[in-house]
């Protein structure tokens, strides 16, 4: 055998609304019809995905999702990000559609996700990535369970508490870890509305001194809550 190709096929309550979807993340739509059944195709270089209409769909009730392992998927997020600003003139990060940034998760290796109009998950993986054996302990493991919560399992109230958790278990945790368990739990916050609970984070976080280097590492976690804050 040689050659196969498995295309998922993602349902949405509006077609159209899904593919304009796809194409602000830098798709181009292949295939459009309405009947017998709506159906379209959008593809992005190798990547391949078939819609399909169903009456009366709810997106919030949706379980479809799709694996997509790509090269750069740091590269990736960026693309797909610049073109969701163009296209609702900010970063969508909560409800549906959302876009989140990449970062580790605890039991799988570093991606992103993005939840398209029909509420389908889209997880994004570096190409031949393996989890690494040597897990994190302390604040930076419990940031990567919350990670797997929020991000992949989309609980931010149980992301929130464990992380709030791991700042009081581990107060003398390095620097760098508690900068970063703030800047995402700034994030989380925002998610869910908190806007006081964000700004207190991120505020504690720019408390935090931190080595040249360190401060290279978190920079761009940094910006994007700082983006985001500037959203909301």
């Amino acid at each position: 055998m040689g050659n196969e190709r498995i295309y998922p096929c993602l349902p949405c309550s509006d077609l159209d609304d899904s593919i304009g979807f796809y194409e602000a993340l830098g798709f181009t739509r292949t295939y459009r019809q309405l009947r017998p059944n709506p159906h379209a195709v959008v593809g992005l270089g190798e990547l391949q995905i078939h819609l399909f209409g169903m009456e009366g769909f709810n997106p919030s009730d949706s379980y479809g999702t799709a694996i997509l392992a790509v090269p750069d998927p740091d590269g990736l997020y960026h693309a797909f990000a610049a073109g969701l600003r163009g296209k609702f003139g900010k970063l969508p990060t909560a409800g549906i559609p959302r876009i989140l940034r990449p970062r580790k998760k605890y039991g799988t290796v570093r991606g992103f996700t993005v939840v398209d109009p029909g509420g389908n998950w889209l997880r994004i993986f570096k190409l031949g990535d393996s989890e690494d054996q040597d897990k994190p302990e302390g604040l930076a493991g419990m940031v990567n369970v919350a990670a797997r919560l929020g991000d992949a399992k989309g609980d931010e109230a149980a992301a929130l508490k464990t992380l709030d958790n791991g700042l009081a278990r581990y107060p003398d945790a390095p620097a760098i870890d508690r900068v970063r368990a703030l800047l995402y739990r700034a994030e989380l916050a925002l998610r869910i509305g908190d806007r006081v609970l964000a700004q207190s984070s991120l505020a504690d976080a720019q408390l935090i001194q931190l080595a040249e280097e360190e401060q290279a590492e978190v920079a761009e976690e940094l910006a994007h809550v700082q983006e985001l804050m500037q959203q909301e």
